[in-house]
């Protein structure tokens, strides 16, 4: 009447179960990566033209965090003018809507050549170069999504002003008031 079961039998399902739990992250980063330029030109209004020619063009090597790469060089690179929630600070737990901020800009930047914009400070008192950054469309690289100015609409981080960089400050404050109105990212998932 009844079969006799393997003891290896019993593990499986619920080893399947965790495995399909845990991939469940890596395959909406897997997705995110798989989206075109055109299909996040569209639901933002961080796209336009911008002279490349005057800006460093860089390879994007790995992703940190939601506001910090490291290129090519060994470099990092802090995003200027906003702030992420933390996901590697040695003194912080990971922050409420960290892990999809750092998910986000490795699907926008890791792997990919950029351009960056320098505003009047090289770097901050970590050595890490502050910079804009520019998503070119591969098509036509004078067209680019404004990273920096993406992530506070989209909701993934929050204006953050240190002066001198100031260059795009009211731009990006009205990115997040769009965000916030709108309830996207953290401004509905966090506290």
């Amino acid at each position: 009447m009844f079969k006799r079961v393997k003891l290896w039998q019993l593990y499986i399902i619920p080893f399947l179960f965790i495995i399909l739990v845990l991939s469940g992250e890596n395959t909406s980063l897997l997705f995110d990566k798989l989206q075109s330029f055109e299909e996040v030109a569209q639901e933002t209004s961080a796209l336009g033209e911008r002279d490349v020619r005057q800006m460093e063009q860089v390879h994007v090597s790995r992703v940190i965090d939601g506001d910090t790469i490291e290129i090519e060089l060994g470099e990092h690179v802090r995003f200027i003018g906003v702030d992420t929630p933390e996901t590697v600070h040695p003194k912080k737990s990971v922050q409420c809507f960290g892990k999809e901020a750092s998910n986000k800009t490795k699907a926008l930047l890791e792997g990919k050549d950029i351009f960056m914009e320098k505003d009047v400070s090289d770097t901050d008192r970590y050595g890490r170069l502050l910079r804009y950054l520019y998503l070119p469309n591969p098509d036509a690289p004078e067209e680019v999504i404004f990273i920096n100015e993406y992530l506070i609409e989209q909701g993934y981080g929050v204006v953050v002003t240190y002066p001198p960089d100031v260059k795009y400050h009211e731009q990006f404050l009205e990115a997040q008031k769009v965000a916030q109105k709108e309830g996207r990212g953290l401004w509905s998932a966090c506290d």
